[in-house]
């Protein structure tokens, strides 16, 4: 691409409505802005300002220009009448194609904003698109593509070229790797603008059994959704170039950004699970009052905090009352949008509240965050210390009692009509976690003290015990499209629930001894093979999500990472994998600086992986809690929201 070394713009203002660099033609909209590689402008560039298609569909041409010789372009268009269309600027010269995700049209009487096109704008593109981008350009559905847009600018800054403000500083910025990669990214696709690397680039980026990329944008896509390929290749392309700082000094063990929110900043403390809504918010519960040190004394929290896709609070966010207090992994959005909490009554060791006066609960909230449940929480059905909860697509709500021995029902949500499921002395459940219901309606439980599953049927009859396939401990459970469940086998974790000692649990975490720490496939006969699935990734497994292809991805007590396996429906792995194989380097998983201890994990409309860092990673008793949320941006196949039971594509 031919580049012409110019001072940088100093200030460049999109012109009046009805001027044109190129045309006379009049319109409302209009877009301007500025090709760079570095800080060197870029002209003879054709830049296309597309309209993204819907899903199967192909995007809409809505303008285009060549750029001057200081990398300049504008041009009027024709304003999309869709307020949810998601526009989209690339900037072409042969196989290198640069990009800038804009989002959703603003109002109709506002100049767009001048932007900055650069391989900076184009990693933000690439990564929080990957799930949208293919060979023919962007399309998806709502929420999905929209929020991927938004998410973008979490990365770029779209009106400089510059890192976005949410990247660039805590608890981002110098506190992660995240920044660097970055970086190293942008500076992977500026030695390919500079005619050095393409080729090597593409061989590098492509992924295993598909096609090779086109152009820069498509190698950008293709290496967020494989990060572990070609990892040191890459890294070596990324030295050529560097007009981008700071970059990584070695190669990561894979190509994953992870972004930290914390919403307000004095919320998150001790995150314990989350659901997503149908506009893809997140719900997320957490165990203790807020404060930043680990050495004050903190009771239960009293809230449960919604986030926007793009780590904001939501309007009137976070929302109190309802019984709420000290919630831990039970979460989940019924067929209308209520959400549910189960308050297990987590606090620090030395918050002088009984718990016991509070943990006999679940609270219930509207889609916008009204309290729906009484003062004291809804308590019908003998609740204990609740935690793993879930909705079927009929709306009947599903809790596992914990401290009780039992799963209760709210038969379309309707807690008057509660019932207390306990199972017989064979079918016996010691400390019930948590429920995943299959694409049958069937409830599957996970025992943490009776080293079992329990299947049952879609009307909540107890059927049969499973214990095989090395089930031990088990936490996080997860059903698949195809009737499979999949079952986090800790090992070693026994949650603290009745009379169990919290201290006990924090010293086998600090202290963990040997113990099998894998993941256990029940398929929907209850059979399971005859060993658990097992790799270098795995420490202290805790949560369970699977995505839109049937993939499975778990999170981690220990380790700081995120496990990435095949599943049953192995034509979505790579060639050759096979069911239980680990996608993510089987030694490590997918690392992250970004990650403490994680319990839950879920997968957004957008294909982006959210954990919750549950616990720092030298907890102390009086306050133990992780402060932030963390999101592997484009990393999976997308998931429609809420999640009832099985996952669907969106």
């Amino acid at each position: 691409m031919r580049r012409i070394l110019l001072p940088a713009l100093a200030a460049l203002v999109c012109l009046p409505a009805g001027t044109s660099y190129a045309t006379t033609w009049h319109s409302p909209a209009r877009q301007c802005g500025v090709v760079r590689t570095g800080a060197a402008p870029i002209a003879g560039a054709e830049v296309t300002l597309y309209q993204a298609g819907r899903a199967g569909q192909l995007p809409r041409v809505l303008a285009h220009a060549r750029t001057g010789s200081q990398g300049e372009f504008g041009f009027p268009y024709r304003r999309p009448a869709d307020p949810t269309a998601v526009l989209y600027l690339t900037a072409d010269e042969g196989v290198v194609r640069l990009a800038a995700a804009l989002g959703s049209p603003g109002p109709s009487d506002q100049p767009g904003s001048p932007v900055v096109i650069n391989e900076r704008t184009t990693v933000a593109a690439g990564y929080a698109l990957a799930q949208f981008v293919d060979g023919r350009g962007v399309a998806g559905t709502y929420p999905g593509l929209q929020n991927a847009a938004a998410i973008s600018h979490n990365l770029a800054d779209v009106s400089t070229g510059g890192i976005a403000p949410l990247l660039a500083g805590p608890p981002n910025g110098v506190l992660t790797s995240t920044l660097p990669a970055f970086n190293t990214l942008a500076d992977l696709v500026a030695g390919c603008v500079a005619g050095q690397t393409c080729q090597a680039l593409f061989t590098f980026a492509q992924p295993p059994g598909k096609a090779r990329p086109a152009d820069t944008l498509e190698a950008v896509a293709d290496i967020a959704r494989t990060p572990g390929n070609n990892v040191a290749g890459l890294f070596a392309l990324a030295g050529v170039k560097q007009p981008y700082t700071p970059v990584l000094t070695a190669a990561p063990d894979a190509w994953t950004l992870a972004i930290r929110y914390v919403g307000n900043g004095r919320e998150l403390d001790g995150p314990g699970n989350l659901a997503f809504d149908a506009d893809g918010n997140a719900w997320v519960t957490n165990n203790y009052q807020y404060s930043p040190s680990p050495l004050a004394s903190v009771c239960g929290d009293t809230k449960v905090v919604k986030l926007t896709p793009t780590g904001q609070d939501a309007p009137g966010a976070p929302y109190y009352g309802g019984g709420l207090y000290g919630a831990g992994f039970g979460i989940t959005l019924d067929p209308k949008g209520h959400v549910w909490v189960a308050n297990f009554g987590f606090q620090g060791s030395q918050c002088p509240v009984d718990a016991s006066l509070f943990y006999r609960s679940v609270s219930e909230f509207g889609p916008r965050g009204a309290v729906l449940s009484p003062p004291s929480g809804w308590r019908s059905g003998s609740i204990v210390q609740p935690q793993g909860t879930a909705s079927d697509r009929q709306g009947n709500i599903w809790i596992a009692n914990c401290g009780g021995s039992s799963v209760v029902e709210y038969p379309r949500g309707r807690p008057e009509l509660a019932r207390t499921i306990t199972p017989p002395a064979a079918l016996r459940l010691v400390k019930p976690f948590d429920i995943a219901v299959d694409p049958a309606g069937r409830e599957w439980v996970t025992d943490n003290g009776g080293d079992s599953v329990l299947m049952m049927s879609a009307d909540g009859i107890p059927q049969r015990s499973i214990t095989t396939g090395g089930i031990r401990r088990p936490l996080g459970i997860a059903s698949d499209s195809l009737g499979d469940v999949w079952v986090a086998n800790s090992g070693i974790l026994a949650v603290p629930c009745g009379s169990d000692s919290a201290t006990d649990f924090a010293d086998a975490v600090r202290n963990p001894p040997p113990g099998d720490r894998s993941v256990t496939m029940i398929g929907p006969d209850g059979s399971t093979p005859a060993q658990p699935f097992t790799n270098g990734g795995l420490v202290l497994p805790w949560g369970v999500a699977v995505d839109g292809d049937d993939t499975v991805w778990v999170s981690n007590f220990g380790g700081g990472r995120l496990v990435h396996m095949c599943g049953a429906r192995v034509s979505a792995c790579p060639p050759g994998y096979r069911t239980g194989q680990p996608i993510s380097p089987a030694a490590t998983g997918y690392p992250s600086d970004s990650l403490t201890r994680n319990t839950g994990v879920q997968i957004d409309p957008s294909g982006n992986v959210w954990l919750a860092n549950n616990w720092l990673t030298a907890a102390v008793q009086t306050n133990p809690g992780g402060h932030e949320m963390v999101v592997f941006i484009g990393l999976a196949a997308p998931v429609r929201t809420p999640l009832l039971g099985a996952p669907r594509r969106p």
